[in-house]
C-alpha cells in the first residue's frame, strides 16, 4: 500500500509542475529507518520565483507555486485522525524533521549561490486529516507547527485535485494512479468535486469547471 500512497502524492506534485524524487523503492521493517529512509519524497519547483511569499500552512494546490524545494513525509494512516493526543504520542511522525534527516535531504538539491534564493527546505507532512471540531483542530495545528512542520496536505485534497485534472478522453497508460481515476470517472463512479476536507479553504482556491 505504501507504493500506492506515495504514488498519489507523487502524481499530485508532478501534475502541479514539480520535479519529484522518490528516495527508496523498498519498505523498512524490523528496524529503525536510517536518515535517508525517513525521507519519502523530495520535490523541486522549477517555476518558483525569487521573492515569492511563504506558502500557507494548509497546502492546497493554489499554494504550491510558493514552494521552492521541500522534503515530504507521507503518513497514509487512512483510518486515523491526527488529533493532538495522537500527535503527541507518535514520535515517528516527526522523525523526518530531525537535523540529520534534513541535512541528508539538503545534499540532494543543488547548492544556491544566494542564501535568499530558496531559504530552508519546506517540511511537508501528508496525512489523512485533522479533527474538524475545535479546539482539537487548532491544537493539532499548534503541535505540528511546534514540532517544525511547515505545511500539511490531506489525501482528500490531493485526490480531489487529481480527479479534477484527469480527462476521460485521455489515456494515462504511463500512470496507474491516473488511469484508474480516468476509468472510474468514465463509468461515473467518481465525479469532479468542489468540496475539500478543510472548511477554511479560501473561495478563490476553488476552480470552476470549464
Amino acid at each position: 500500500m505504501a507504493a500506492i500512497d506515495e504514488g498519489i502524492v507523487r502524481e499530485y506534485f508532478e501534475q502541479n509542475g514539480f520535479l519529484v524524487r522518490q528516495m527508496r523503492k523498498y519498505q523498512v521493517q524490523a528496524r529503525r529507518k536510517t536518515s535517508d529512509e525517513e525521507i519519502d519524497l523530495l520535490v523541486y519547483n522549477p517555476a518558483w520565483r525569487r521573492g515569492s511569499r511563504k506558502p500557507d500552512f494548509f497546502l492546497f494546490s493554489t499554494e504550491l507555486r510558493f514552494i521552492y524545494r521541500a522534503v515530504v513525509a507521507v503518513k497514509p494512516w487512512h483510518t486515523d485522525v491526527f488529533s493532538p493526543g495522537m500527535l503527541k504520542s507518535s514520535p515517528e511522525i516527526f522523525r523526518f524533521l530531525e537535523e540529520n534527516v534534513l541535512k541528508e535531504a539538503t545534499r540532494f538539491f543543488p547548492p544556491d549561490s544566494d542564501d535568499e534564493a530558496g531559504g530552508d527546505l519546506t517540511k511537508i507532512l501528508v496525512l489523512p486529516g485533522l479533527p474538524t471540531a475545535e479546539p482539537f483542530r487548532s491544537q493539532s495545528v499548534e503541535v505540528l507547527k511546534e514540532r517544525g512542520v511547515d505545511g500539511i496536505i490531506s489525501f482528500r485534497s490531493m485526490l480531489l485535485d487529481l480527479i479534477e485534472k484527469v480527462e476521460v478522453n485521455r489515456s494515462y497508460r504511463k500512470s496507474d494512479t491516473l488511469q484508474v481515476i480516468r476509468i472510474l470517472k468514465n463509468y461515473d463512479l467518481i465525479k469532479d468535486a468542489q468540496l475539500d476536507m478543510f472548511p477554511d479553504r479560501p473561495a478563490s482556491g476553488r476552480r470552476s469547471k470549464a
